[in-house]
């Protein structure tokens, strides 16, 4: 008698591939990689929503300018390195599906934050006119502009990067099914084959029949 084959990992199913905690992700691939629409830059790292990418950014940023006008008044060297380091991290851990917003961030986060900051710092003077209160915004906004066009174009860079070498965008290829695997998966097969069908019996309509035709060939024929 042939002993039944044991079940075997099929072939499409490789150790490689992890479900994340929320059961909604597959980790696949060699080396841990995250499917493409859910990784950052670096392939075995998970990327962030778009708007938690965006809030990095916005909150390292308001608080470069609001520590550079309340320690100097104008915008220096720590909003700058905020500055910088918040849009690039956005643009470099936000999900490839989500490049858009950390894209086009920079000068839109530029003319929100310095306007907001300095209207809730309160660092115009208590009777100052209309005029002077659009000084005291505008004035950071335009010392500032240099430092917004080149970590523009940093940041737009990075992103056209990661568009064109992180491709596709649909789904990454079937992972490779390694000689063990496959090696299994054929001597599964070929025990399945060659396993013997179990004998039938006859079907319930056959045993009626069979139990009909003995009663009348028992029963006496009648003169």
């Amino acid at each position: 008698m042939t002993q039944p084959a044991s079940r075997t990992p099929s072939p499409n199913r490789t150790p490689a591939r992890e479900r994340s905690r929320g059961g909604d992700r597959v980790r696949s691939g060699t080396g841990g990689r995250w499917p493409m629409p859910d990784r950052s830059l670096i392939a075995t790292v998970l990327g962030v929503p778009p708007l938690a990418a965006i809030g990095i950014a916005a909150v390292l940023t308001a608080a470069g300018v609001l520590f550079d006008l309340a320690r100097a008044g104008t915008l220096g060297v720590v909003f700058t390195i905020c500055y910088v380091v918040g849009c690039v991290l956005a643009v470099v851990w936000v999900r490839r599906s989500g490049l858009f917003g950390p894209m086009v961030q920079p000068p839109l986060l530029l003319a929100v934050a310095v306007p907001v900051v300095v209207l809730v710092a309160g660092s115009q003077k208590p009777g100052a006119g209309v005029a002077e209160r659009l000084l005291v915004i505008g004035a950071p906004l335009v010392n500032s502009f240099p430092t917004m066009a080149w970590v523009t174009g940093i940041v737009v860079a990075i992103g056209a990067f990661r568009l064109v070498v992180q491709r596709p965008l649909d789904g990454e290829p079937a992972p490779r099914v390694s000689k063990a695997d496959a090696a299994r998966a054929r001597a599964a097969e070929r025990a399945a084959v060659s396993r013997p069908a179990p004998a039938r019996g006859p079907r319930p309509s056959e045993r009626d029949a069979a139990r009909g035709a003995a009663r009348t060939s028992r029963s006496p024929r009648r003169s």
